[in-house]
């Protein structure tokens, strides 16, 4: 399962339905006419590896022919008229490069810790350079498995080495965020491929301690109990956590590779208003300080990370997460910080019958980039994702494209 299907879990928490699409809206790129020649503006798009949700199209395919799907995605966001390939590499605590620390992903072929003959990063990096593309390797610090069974993964995994690690949760398997230890690890796992290959950005998603699951509880209590002492509340130890793997994640990645930078896809809503008066005019069902212990307004106004791109799932007029809210919001937090803003884009929802109306029309994404040109911290957007991307089933990225990408841009830095 995706990282999205997550949000769109987490979401069904979420009060209120679907609200209409704001009155009197003006078209999409009626403003941008006579838009200037943007010279810096982020125009990316992620391509998930968990579950091979976009690449590899399935596991078990021979390297030419993943290794052309790859340059096929590459292509079309060039295509596009983008800037950025966000390629997930460590989707769950393996590695889709040669890791010293980590098995191969099974997502290549099939089989965890089985070689799938090239690499897969390092091909990336090369192709997407040749194409004026930027890199970034997408990590997810602390997922081992979409299930509980230690014994499906492969024998060398570190999981099997260090089981006092492991906390099984809501039918998956994580790394215990709450031991210095696997803080350490992770890092070394991540920061390896930093040092092999000169990706353009590490990028981290929305998982730091997983989404709640109702009626159950994340057993870090010995954890606690060892490593908690100056904290009378768990919830800010475990926030602190976080915050340590943020702050020394970075310092290792400034360490190894200067000119990389680092960035995070969180979830769009760090408080609602009625729980913290610095929160945003939200009612989300989940909150990112309270829910995934991660306090990613701090990271932004301390500076701690180079972007923050808030996964802003939502069409503008719904009533419990308003994009046309979130987005002042969220420009309002970066405004003075030393971190840049981009906004991440649900280009999966268009044209899913599953979804709102308003999702139904081309033009709403555009009116989402339309919004952001109102505000100058947005620096601009990523588009989950990259089969969508290619597929773009009633024509909304095309529209993005006519409407506002009409001349080059290369990334903010």
């Amino acid at each position: 399962m995706s990282r999205r299907a997550f949000s769109l879990t987490a979401l069904s928490a979420i009060v209120a339905a679907s609200g209409a699409m704001a009155a009197g809206a003006a078209p999409a790129g009626a403003r941008n006419r006579n838009r200037r020649y943007v010279e810096r503006e982020m125009r990316g798009v992620w391509v998930a590896t968990v579950a091979n949700r976009d690449w590899p199209a399935k596991p078990g395919q021979t390297p030419d022919e993943q290794r052309a799907q790859l340059i096929a995605h590459l292509d079309t966001a060039v295509s596009r008229g983008l800037n950025t390939v966000v390629l997930q590499v460590r989707p769950t605590a393996d590695a889709l490069w040669p890791s010293p620390y980590e098995p191969w992903s099974q997502v290549l072929t099939g089989t965890q810790g089985q070689d799938p003959g090239w690499d897969p990063l390092g091909t990336a990096v090369e192709e997407a350079h040749d194409r004026g593309l930027q890199l970034h390797a997408w990590f997810n610090p602390y997922r081992i498995a979409n299930h509980t069974d230690l014994g499906r993964l492969t024998e060398t995994h570190p999981a099997h080495e260090h089981p006092d690690w492991v906390v099984a949760y809501g039918g998956k398997l994580y790394y215990n965020p709450g031991l210095p230890e696997v803080r350490a690890f992770v890092q070394r796992a991540m920061l390896d491929a930093v040092e092999k290959y000169p990706v353009d950005a590490v990028h981290f998603d929305d998982y730091f301690y997983p989404y709640p699951v109702a009626g159950q509880s994340f057993d870090d209590d010995q954890a606690y109990d060892t490593h908690g002492g100056g904290f009378a509340v768990r919830a800010d130890w475990r926030r602190d956590n976080i915050d340590k793997l943020i702050l020394e994640m970075a310092a290792g990645i400034r360490r190894i590779r200067p000119g990389t930078q680092f960035g995070i896809s969180p979830f769009g809503v760090w408080r609602n208003a009625a729980t913290d008066p610095l929160g945003s005019d939200t009612r989300a069902g989940v909150e990112t300080y309270d829910d995934l212990y991660a306090d990613t307004r701090k990271w932004v106004r301390e500076g701690w990370i180079d972007y923050i791109c808030p996964q802003l799932y939502w069409h503008i007029g719904f009533a419990a997460a308003d994009y046309a809210k979130l987005l002042p919001w969220w420009a309002e937090v970066a405004r003075g910080s030393r971190t840049s803003l981009y906004l991440g884009e649900a280009l999966y929802k268009a044209g899913d019958s599953a979804q709102p109306a308003a999702w139904q029309d081309p033009a709403e994404l555009s009116r989402h980039l339309t919004l952001a040109e109102d505000h100058p911290e947005a620096r601009g957007h990523v588009f989950f994702a990259a089969k969508d991307m290619a597929a773009d089933r009633i024509g909304a990225m095309a529209r993005v494209v006519a409407d506002h990408y009409g001349q080059p841009a290369i990334p903010p830095r």
